[in-house]
């Protein structure tokens, strides 16, 4: 029996990058975005973050900090009067929406015997918000998730205990919009893999 695995951030739910950016740009200046975030307000990556920014945020990927201490840090570099409630949404800016059609491929998976699973690099705040938006508990058999697991993608190890905890299946098909975690996938535990639903879609 093939296992589906399905990443959430691009592959599930569409992201809004730019809008989140523009939004932390009200609160603290692109000043401080750029330091704290790595990006500026066209949506361009920085290379000189800072080594605090890039530790603060892998850290909350990995669930190392919770979210209020990630908040508090954030906190920190905005404009007085900033609340964390701004910090919050802010950082809410990022999710856009879940078409329904995607869900309902996972389903028919399911219908059809198939065990799926999630497998996202992403962080409490986001994914609690999305679970209680589309209740994906009723639509996946398990959840791997890097603020849980505090490991992230590509790292080899999260495809290891991934591959592990699904009982080492004969065929695993991995569905992922990031190029180098599709490699890692396949380079370290020889899933076949796919950059997006529509991909595996035409592939089935």
């Amino acid at each position: 029996m093939t296992v589906f695995i399905f990443d959430l951030g691009g592959v599930l739910i569409n992201l809004d990058v730019m809008r989140c950016f523009l939004a932390f740009e009200k609160l603290m200046g692109e000043e401080n975005m750029r330091t704290v975030l790595g990006m500026d307000s066209r949506g361009e990556g920085v290379k000189a973050v800072s080594v605090a920014s890039k530790q603060l945020m892998a850290d909350f990927e990995r669930g190392l900090i919770s979210p209020d201490d990630f908040i508090a840090q954030v906190l920190q570099y905005c404009h007085p009067g900033t609340t964390s409630n701004d910090i919050m949404d802010a950082w809410m800016a990022m999710l856009d929406e879940l078409p329904a059609e995607r869900l309902q491929v996972v389903d028919a998976l399911r219908d059809k015997g198939h065990p799926v699973y999630l497998l996202s690099n992403g962080n409490d705040l986001h994914f609690d918000f999305i679970n209680r938006q589309y209740s994906l508990d009723s639509h996946f058999d398990g959840f791997f998730l890097s603020q849980k697991m505090h490991l992230a993608k590509p790292e080899p190890q999260i495809f290891e205990a991934v591959q592990a905890a699904i009982g080492n299946p004969d065929s695993v098909v991995f569905i992922d919009d990031i190029p180098a975690n599709r490699l890692a996938a396949e380079q370290t535990v020889h899933w076949q893999t796919y950059e997006s639903i529509d991909a595996l879609r035409a592939a089935l």
